[in-house]
């Protein structure tokens, strides 16, 4: 009975945190705070449904080892590079500047250092989920703010693994001698972990993905990668390490697989769930009477959080000499505090146990909480301001890639779903115009002709969404579907419409009956099979009757030899 009103609160948690999303979503506000908003409202310090956390909190672990394994599978050295310089240097300067900021400040206020490095490191993240959550609901993902935001909140979710281990260290130790030897005893027992963790997600777990018909199967590779995940996670556990790390690192090693888009797709649905309860966890901590008692504190603090954080980014972006509205523009949509301050923040409370107070605890969670409730606005703004600030300055914005970003090629960018007899030849004959291709398949096995043909290999189901998304198709040149089944080839023009519809479509029909639905769906040619066929029997009859006839030899008319005959023919 215990453990059916455990499920019944769980229930009660997630539909009202779905509802309350879905209207934030509507208020042009991120379905987090709708999360956070379903926590506090239902949580133990308002209408009390839900008294104990800890009924929520094993799920809410699961779901930050599952939001960083799916992090780790983003992170990716070689896109890191391509985002430019300002991503690499100017996030890691970000981090620490801002980190440095925080602890002063803080230091100054409550007297004390330790919990000053806890607050300093919450300051200096900010939100992924909710900053690039809204860019793709703007489409602004192309936009130099967005590519500048984006490397730095890179930066952001790999320093997330230190500052989670600088806060357990300081829940054990409090001297700086003890903490520098605490942190070197961590950073060895890393090394071994790191070991294991090569050998097994980048040898084992692909020659387990590797093997035919595993990846098609639909439950399978969920299956994997959630043990993937998890197992990592109490990996890094026995090895007295943050769980978090140890997903995060599994996933960034399965990051360089071809399947890494496919596992992220498979994934995605469980993710979404559990960090939908550690949202809603955390949100119970907030106490809302509480809140509206100390509104003029709370404002105050975070106005200077959003302008501190703000103004960090400014003085980096003017040292790389980028435009004063593009590096205002994006100082602003990253002056939130970030979900993962939740994780830093609970780790230093320790249900009252840590270095954290109660009081410590709520003012950080308030604030938080606040800061991102006006990313949203925040984000609308921006563009508004360098528009404004660009204009004045007589500078033309929106044409030439300020952020430092290197250029992509100038070769036009193929997509290529398939990679059988059909999408070979077609591969052979884009190669000779000097195009840059991605082919898709569910088979593993072709990743190395793939290679060999100088094309970029994915593996996974083209009827993924989240699959099209993380290869960006909207800057695709062409997308040409090779697929034999007409239905599932239509699937996914029905998809690509809506995801890209300036993209072209190419796509082979197989038979007749099928091309005017291929059309309907969106495809802009339709390659008919049957009639490519006829047209090719054609061909070679016509060429084999005009070689027969030039064979044959001139004889009269009324010779009615079938010796000559057949002997005309066998020659």
């Amino acid at each position: 009975m215990e453990h059916s009103e455990t499920l019944v609160r769980i229930l009660v948690l997630l539909a009202s945190a779905t509802c309350l999303g879905i209207v934030l979503e509507r208020l042009g506000q991120n379905a987090i705070l709708g999360y956070l908003l379903a926590g506090a409202l239902l949580g133990p310090n308002s209408l009390h449904i839900v008294e104990h956390q800890e009924e929520v909190e094993l799920l809410a672990e699961l779901g930050v080892a599952m939001l960083l394994f799916t992090i780790g599978l983003e992170f990716s050295w070689r896109q890191l590079r391509r985002l430019g310089r300002f991503a690499l240097a100017g996030g890691t300067m970000q981090v620490i500047l801002t980190m440095t900021l925080g602890v002063g400040v803080t230091a100054l206020l409550v007297g004390a250092l330790t919990p000053a490095l806890i607050v300093g490191g919450m300051v200096a993240l900010s939100s992924t989920a909710c900053v690039l959550g809204i860019f793709a609901a703007r489409a602004e993902m192309d936009s130099p703010r967005a590519r500048n935001a984006l490397g730095i909140l890179l930066i952001q979710d790999l320093a997330v693994i230190p500052l989670v281990m600088m806060v357990d260290i300081l829940g054990q130790e409090t001297s700086i001698l003890s903490f520098g030897k605490t942190l070197a005893i961590k950073m060895i027992a890393l090394l071994p972990l790191l070991a294991v963790f090569y050998v097994v997600f980048q040898r084992l777990a692909p020659a387990i993905f590797l093997r035919v018909g595993l990846i098609r199967n639909r439950e399978l590779p969920i299956l994997l990668a959630v043990i993937t995940a998890l197992g990592a996670a109490l990996a890094a556990e026995a090895f007295d390490l943050s769980p978090a790390l140890g997903a995060f690192i599994a996933g960034m090693l399965l990051a360089a697989s071809p399947f890494a888009h496919q596992i992220r797709s498979d994934v995605v649905s469980l993710k979404t769930l559990l960090v939908t309860l550690f949202f809603s966890s955390i949100g119970m901590f907030a106490d809302p009477a509480w809140m509206l008692e100390h509104a003029p504190g709370l404002l105050g603090l975070s106005l200077l959080v959003i302008v501190g954080k703000t103004l960090v980014v400014v003085v980096i972006g003017m040292c790389f000499k980028l435009p004063l509205g593009l590096v205002l523009a994006t100082g602003l949509s990253l002056a939130q505090i970030g979900e993962f301050s939740f994780v830093l923040a609970q780790a230093g409370y320790a249900n009252g146990d840590g270095i954290l107070s109660l009081e410590q605890f709520r003012w950080l969670i308030s604030i938080t909480i606040i800061t991102l409730f006006v990313t949203p606005y925040l984000i609308q703004v921006a563009p508004r301001l360098d528009m404004a600030i660009e204009r004045k300055r007589g500078l033309r914005t929106g044409g030439a890639d300020e952020s430092g970003a290197t250029e992509l090629s100038a070769s036009a960018q193929v997509i290529l779903v398939g990679f059988g007899p059909a999408g070979i030849k077609v591969g052979e004959q884009v190669r000779e115009l000097a195009c840059r291709v991605t082919v898709i398949d569910q088979n593993p096995q072709i990743t190395r002709a793939v290679n060999d043909y100088g094309f970029t290999a994915q593996v996974g189901d083209a009827r993924r969404e989240m699959l099209w998304e993380h290869l960006k198709v909207e800057r695709a040149d062409l997308v040409v579907i090779t697929l034999p089944d007409p239905k599932i080839s239509g699937e996914i023009v029905v998809l690509l419409r809506r995801l890209a519809p300036e993209v072209p479509v190419i796509v082979r029909g197989r038979y007749n009956r099928y091309m005017e639905d291929l059309r309907r769906a969106g495809a802009r040619v339709v390659v008919d099979e049957e009639i490519v066929v006829g047209k090719e029997l054609a061909q070679e009859i016509s060429t084999v009757l005009k070689q027969r006839q030039a064979q044959q030899p001139l004889i009269p008319a009324d010779t009615t030899d079938g010796q000559s005959t057949r002997s005309s023919e066998t020659t």
